[in-house]
This record gives C-alpha cells, structure tokens and sequence, in this order.
C-alpha cells in the first residue's frame, strides 16, 4: 500500500470530504486486487458499504434481473450472492493454483488485451459427482466479489423447435451486459457430440450455437462450464476453453483436512478423524460434507451421539450411491 494513499486518507478523513475518502479508498482497494489480495479489497468494500450506510450485499452486488425464455417467461439463470469462500474447500492443488491465477488476472484484463494476449475467462470443469465443481466456481465468485449466476439448463433447452437457441442468445447477452460468474451446470446436456446418433437434428444445431456464442463472446464475465461426463462432450468444445480443471476424488489425506475444516465448528467431535477419513477412502466430497452434517444434526436434535450411533451413519454414507 503506498505511503500517498494512506496520506490521502487521512487528508481526506480530517476535512470530512467523503467523496476524496472513497475515492483514496478505492485506489486501495483496486492496488490490492491488482496484488491478489482479495480478501482485503472485500474487506474494504464492505467497510465501505457500512459507513455509507447500505447494505453490505447491496453496494458489493447489484443483481441484475435475469433474462427469461419467451416461450414460458422462466428465469434462464440464477442470479444470486455467493456465500462459498474458497478457503471453505478442500481442492486439488493444481485446481487451487488455477483458480488463483484466472483470478489474479481479472485486474489486468485490459493490459492483456492491449498487447494482443487472450483473457482466461472460459473455463471447463470435469470430474465426478460431488467433488466440488460447482462450490470452486462460487468460491471463484466470492473472491472476485462478483455475483454468481447458475444457467438453468432445463429450461434453456426448450420443447419449441429454435427457441434452445434464442435462449442460449439471452444468457450470452446477459454474460455481456453484466460482469458475473457464469456457471453452465450439467453442461454435458448442451455440448453433446454432434456425431451422436441418438441426438436429433434440433440439439446437434444447438451444439453448433453454444460454439458461435462461445467463440465469440469477450465481455466481462467468466464463463465456466461443469461437467459429470467428459466424454459426451463435442470434441470442437474442448479447444474453445482457456483452462480445463479437473476435479478428482478426494484421497484419504485431504479427507482429513475436510472433515477438520467442516468439524470445526462442533463444540465435541464424537469420532476419530483419522478412523473416519480411512473408512470414507474413494467417496466424494459430498460424501464426507453429509457424514459431518448427520453427526452435527444427530447433536443438536438427540444431544450426545454415541460410538455405535457414528458407525451406524459411516455405514448409510458409503452405502449410498454417489
């Protein structure tokens, strides 16, 4: 933080000019987002948001409504405030280090432009159910301090011959007038192989409309699409994406550090974390977030929850499919 900004502030401060305030302020705030340091700068914004007497999520999000499809008036995405930090998760170390730097260039979008480079803004998420995929591109949300919007794909794809296509127009034009974190949830639904047979004509002229819009989409949002399924996608969709993250299951190790992070607001841990995380070995993340919260809830409902009463609710979880 430069010496001038803090003397700016105070200058600012003593002559009760709020607006050089703010302004000195958001210098601040934007040199430490330049420096990757998120967390900071929405520290600041909500400081901000306080003093000018507003509602935190009202100054740090404006919600947008969200386009509707013409054929039955639905929302096509859902706009809403992330809550999920990126610290709150346990992610692989090339999927963390990835988020980072998509993140950290956001301030220098326009740098990049300049000079001819390419924006990461498109990004594909794979990997199986309940590893995290869509927690990581709300986390993604939160440090950026965008707001997040879940595309909603059963009602994009319409029962009327070429509205998939006129609403897969709206959600890019939306993605163009406001800056937001995209997310295209079961994206295998959209970007099926056009070579499939049993695909009709109508989803293989929609396949071909997402690559249009994708090619040329360059507004200011992030796009990411999320996928179970990698190998249904379009073999013409996987080049269209700056950066592919693959999310996997969790290994015994960062079963531990999950079951710590989630335990840790538990007054009395009725179990060994270390027992559990070897007894959850090849389940997903999902499957160890729902062990805690049955033993949470087992607490607050039922009080003290027994060493039988834990085995009982480790056998529920790996017997589920997931």
């Amino acid at each position: 933080m430069a010496g001038r900004q803090i003397k700016d502030v105070v200058r600012a401060f003593q002559a009760r000019d709020e607006l050089a305030f703010r302004r000195a302020v958001n210098e601040i705030i934007e040199e430490e987002e330049a420096r990757h340091h998120f967390a900071i700068a929405r520290d600041l914004r909500a400081l901000l948001a306080v003093g000018s007497g507003a509602r935190q999520t009202d100054s740090l999000f404006t919600l947008p409504p969200a386009p509707k499809s013409r054929d039955n008036e639905w929302d096509l995405i859902d706009v809403r405030i992330p809550e999920l930090d990126l610290s709150d998760l346990v992610l692989e170390p090339s999927v963390a280090s990835t988020l980072d730097e998509v993140a950290g260039e956001v301030a220098h979008w326009e740098e990049l432009t300049s000079a001819g480079v390419p924006k990461r803004q498109k990004l594909l998420f794979t990997g199986p159910a309940g590893t995290g995929k869509t927690s990581a591109a709300e986390g993604l949300a939160t440090m950026l301090g965008w707001p997040l919007g879940l595309v909603s794909v059963d009602t994009v794809v319409s029962s009327y011959l070429g509205e998939t296509a006129t609403n897969l127009r709206r959600v890019f034009e939306f993605a163009r007038d406001h800056r937001l974190v995209l997310v295209f949830d079961e994206f295998d639904a959209l970007g099926r192989m056009r070579d499939d047979s049993s695909e009709h004509g109508e989803m293989k002229r929609v396949v071909s409309s997402f690559l249009q819009f994708l090619d040329h989409y360059s507004g200011p949002s992030i796009l990411i699409a999320i996928t179970n399924y990698p190998g249904l996608l379009d073999f013409a969709l996987w080049r269209r994406f700056d950066e592919v993250a693959e999310f996997k299951r969790p290994g015994v190790h960062a079963i531990r550090r999950l079951l710590r992070l989630r335990a840790r607001a538990m007054r009395v841990k009725p179990f060994a974390t270390d027992e559990v995380a070897s007894a959850l070995k090849g389940l997903p993340h999902a499957a160890v977030e729902r062990f805690v919260y049955d033993v949470r809830r087992e607490q607050i409902l039922r009080g003290e929850v027994s060493a039988s009463r834990v085995s009982e609710l480790l056998r529920g979880i790996r017997q589920r499919a997931w």
